[in-house]
């Protein structure tokens, strides 16, 4: 199981989760997040970052444009879509895409099908936020079939990650709140708490 650390805005943060074992770094381009980071200060960190790391770059409704060319400049591994894009949009991008939903009871999971060469980010549905409300969904409503293309995200925290990789096993997790000092700073204790964790987790496997 893959673990994506995201709303990263500074360079400390990403080498510490680069040290822990971090899989994947997330940058928010969104600009009424509280993790909103400029391109230029995304840049200037990913340039310092090992190949290794999927950098993935977090949108919402943005232009087609605007994506595959902050991606090139930026040098972004992937890009993550958190507003209302459909999948001919999604076609249209030049970099592997993470299409992300806000699941309730009443979310259609076959609303998936129709995303073609697609991983998904499932979160906590709000009405008011597009992601990061720290808050999990009832993750038995996920089916077995897409979970080896599913980030788990919402809630997630070094309380339920064991939970997640013997029961979910999902593809990859997404931390934000849960590992942060306060939105867009996180906290080293925290993380290391983590990833203790999910070391020990897949030392058993």
């Amino acid at each position: 199981m893959k673990v994506k650390i995201c709303g990263i805005t500074n360079l400390e943060d990403a080498m510490l989760g680069v040290e822990l074992g971090a899989d994947m770094l997330g940058f928010i381009f969104f600009d009424k997040s509280k993790r909103f980071v400029q391109y230029n200060v995304a840049e200037s960190i990913i340039k310092q970052l090992p190949n290794s790391i999927l950098k993935v770059g977090v949108f919402v409704n943005s232009t087609i444009e605007e994506i595959n060319s902050a991606a090139d400049k930026i040098g972004l591994s992937a890009v993550q879509l958190h507003g209302d894009e459909t999948p001919s949009y999604t076609m249209q991008i030049k970099r592997p895409v993470i299409k992300s939903f806000r699941v309730d009871n009443k979310f259609d999971f076959t609303l998936l099908d129709k995303y073609e060469n697609c991983s998904f980010l499932l979160d906590n549905f709000s009405e008011k936020k597009f992601g990061g409300t720290g808050k999990s969904f009832d993750w038995s409503l996920i089916p077995d079939d897409p979970k080896n293309k599913i980030i788990l995200a919402g809630g997630v925290s070094s309380k339920n990650i064991e939970e997640i990789f013997v029961n979910i096993k999902p593809y990859a997790v997404d931390l934000v709140s849960s590992v942060e000092k306060s939105p867009g700073k996180k906290d080293e204790e925290k993380l290391k708490e983590f990833f203790n964790t999910v070391n020990k987790l897949r030392n058993k496997c």
